[in-house]
């Protein structure tokens, strides 16, 4: 039998400096989303098929690692299809495991609820730059708060990390999934086929105004309705000033500017209203959001509200918001702009001609105190040993 030396496609090893980096860049996140007051949690990376395949999921739910039953559960001569064959599957977000989670829970939970929680998901995607089957999310969530004071909190504490990390030039896109609905209804296209025409509006950017349009005749929708809906976009200006050319109602439109206006005047962020923001995900009830640096063409993150998600396991309704940071685009940021890690403890380096129990006493005395020792012998090539040493960050002792 030969075995094969890398990793499953889609999936990677993490060297000690990835590793490090890691780490850090989570413990500065933890550190201040806490300072938020925001709670660690977790969930397992299996979940029961039927909550994953429940239509929250989006597209999402296409690309999910299913996992066969076990045992005498596993009928294989009686399956008729994939789904007889599958119980459970790995998580490809960490919403849908949060609201399966805060229903089990919630009453052994503060109101509202400040969730952090971090994780690998896996999607059987195709591998590309900056995009894998396995990678890690880190969420930010607050579930019982129906006020915008959640999505002022989530957006300003994403900020906060940022800003710690030394990433400058933020912009915020902004918009409400009750806008983009309304403007369907506007038009006079059909409400039930909502999630077909989002899909299409979501590939602006990629495919310009004429390709959203021949992709909407195509999925067989009358050129007049698309014509109409097209039309609204021509619009531009702040929010009131978009939705002027259609009904749009006057509490969506105070709750957006509300955000705007707080975020603005409390960060140095510059927010922006775009009409053409969709967010992939169906599950979305009002505001979305993303966020975007300067030297970076995609989003780094994003959000929204979802007040019916949690509902269809808890059985009451329960007003929700979260925001997801792209953590694998952003160690691909601070990779390329070469970040460095601050040093936070002193390293030190004992380099052995003989042995001396006198270094080990030393060692153990120093490493309690907090700092980083290391013990090695002195090799042939010594001047690439010291070299190697002083590149890390240690101060080297000889004895």
């Amino acid at each position: 039998m030969s075995f094969i030396k890398t990793p499953v496609k889609g999936t990677r090893d993490f060297l000690p400096n990835d590793m490090a980096l890691r780490e850090y860049v989570l413990k500065v996140m933890k550190d201040t989303y806490q300072n938020f007051g925001f709670l660690i949690m977790g969930t397992p990376a299996l979940e029961h098929i039927e909550n994953l395949t429940s239509k929250q999921g989006g597209e999402n739910e296409k690309l999910i690692f299913k996992i066969l039953k076990r045992g005498e559960k596993l009928d294989l001569a009686n399956a008729k299809n994939v789904d007889d064959l599958v119980d459970s599957g790995l998580r490809y977000d960490l919403t849908v495991p949060l609201t399966r989670f805060y229903a089990n829970n919630m009453n052994n939970l503060p109101s509202p609820f400040r969730a952090f929680q971090t994780g690998f998901v896996w999607r059987a995607d195709r591998p590309q730059k900056g995009r894998f089957r396995e990678f890690m999310q880190c969420d930010l969530d607050i579930l019982g708060e129906k006020t915008n004071l959640a999505e002022i909190e989530l957006i300003t504490a994403v900020l906060s990390f940022l800003k710690k990390l030394d990433f400058k030039g933020f912009e915020i896109k902004i918009n409400d999934r009750r806008i983009l609905l309304q403007m369907i209804l506007a038009a006079g296209l059909p409400l039930e086929k909502a999630d077909s025409i989002l899909i299409s509006l979501d590939k602006m950017d990629k495919v310009g105004i004429d390709g959203v349009k021949k992709e909407l005749l195509e999925n067989g929708f009358l050129e007049e309705q698309v014509g109409a809906y097209l039309s609204l976009f021509n619009n531009k200006g702040s929010v009131r000033e978009f939705c002027a050319t259609f009904q749009m109602a006057e509490d969506v439109i105070l709750n957006l500017e509300e955000i705007i206006d707080t975020v603005a005047s409390i960060s140095d962020a510059k927010l922006v209203f775009d009409p053409t923001l969709v967010r992939g995900m169906s599950y979305y009830t009002g505001p979305i959001f993303e966020i975007k640096v300067d030297g970076f063409e995609a989003s780094i993150g994003g959000g929204g509200r979802y007040d019916k998600m949690v509902e269809k396991y808890a059985n009451i309704a329960v007003p929700a918001a979260g925001f997801s940071i792209g953590f694998e685009r952003l160690l691909l940021l601070l990779n390329e702009r070469n970040f460095i890690i601050p040093e936070e403890k002193k390293k030190k380096a004992y380099i052995l001609t003989a042995q001396n129990k006198e270094v080990w006493e030393k060692a153990k005395a120093e490493r309690e105190a907090g700092l980083i020792v290391k013990i090695a012998y002195r090799n042939k090539n010594y001047k690439f040993q010291r070299e190697s040493l002083e590149k890390d960050g240690y101060e080297i002792i000889e004895w």
